[in-house]
């Protein structure tokens, strides 16, 4: 189970190949990248302000994975912020390498507990939108105790929303789902609404097209013919 924020291994610094750099005659070959791994001392009196710059409405998703997802939102949307949390390591280090690579300014990424990071410093009222998409079920039963969805998490991540905010979530796992989903009903703050939403860079995934969030989890669970299952809410 991943430590608390406060004795998580700080980011470490990336090497990167010249096979990863921008290829001759790209616009971004040469240019400086932009700092993208957050560094602990940063969650010290906590402000998006002070991790961004500036105030802008901010999306935050946790399991960022390989950050095709964080990636799509972030050029689509330059007038937002956006925090991606990873726990994995060769993950968090693939989604700061290739953020870097894209000269994404708007997006960092902080390798932590994002259930320690919700309840304990995130900020209340805050967030537009809340992304988690295929979160680790832990389908073995002694092993429950580790997922993210507990009612501590989600009654935190409720409040960490603004009001209006969305929360959509994904997973491959029925039995996971059905406790996600009974979980966000049962929240006082939340109500559900349609899945699709463009503007949030979602869309139901059905059998016979190519549309979905398409992370990369989706995208192999789609191909092995396994079921998706989608929640959306929104803070009251």
């Amino acid at each position: 189970m991943p430590p608390s924020i406060s004795s998580a291994t700080p980011p470490m610094a990336l090497i990167v190949p010249d096979a990863n750099r921008p290829i001759e005659g790209d616009p971004r070959a040469g240019a400086p990248r932009p700092v993208v791994a957050v560094d602990l001392s940063e969650l010290g009196d906590f402000s998006w302000r002070r991790l961004f710059g500036h105030d802008r409405p901010v999306e935050l998703e946790i399991g960022t994975g390989k950050a095709g997802f964080l990636l799509r939102r972030a050029q689509a949307w330059p007038q937002r912020n956006f925090l991606g949390i990873e726990w994995a390591s060769e993950f968090y280090r693939y989604a700061v390498d290739r953020l870097q690579r894209w000269h994404v300014p708007n997006v960092r990424v902080l390798r932590a507990d994002a259930a320690h990071f919700v309840r304990v410093i995130c900020l209340r009222d805050s967030l537009t939108a809340l992304h988690v998409y295929h979160p680790d079920p832990w389908p073995k039963k002694r092993h429950h105790k580790r997922r993210l969805f507990q009612p501590p998490f989600v009654a935190a991540a409720a409040e960490c929303l603004a009001p209006g905010g969305r929360w959509a979530v994904q997973t491959d796992h029925a039995e996971y789902f059905e406790i996600i989903r009974a979980l966000l009903r049962e929240q006082p703050l939340l109500e559900e609404i349609p899945f699709d939403d463009p503007d949030f860079g979602v869309q139901s995934a059905d059998d016979d097209s190519s549309v979905g969030v398409a992370t990369n989890f989706e995208i192999k669970y789609r191909r092995e013919g396994r079921a998706i299952y989608q929640i959306a809410v929104r803070r009251r």
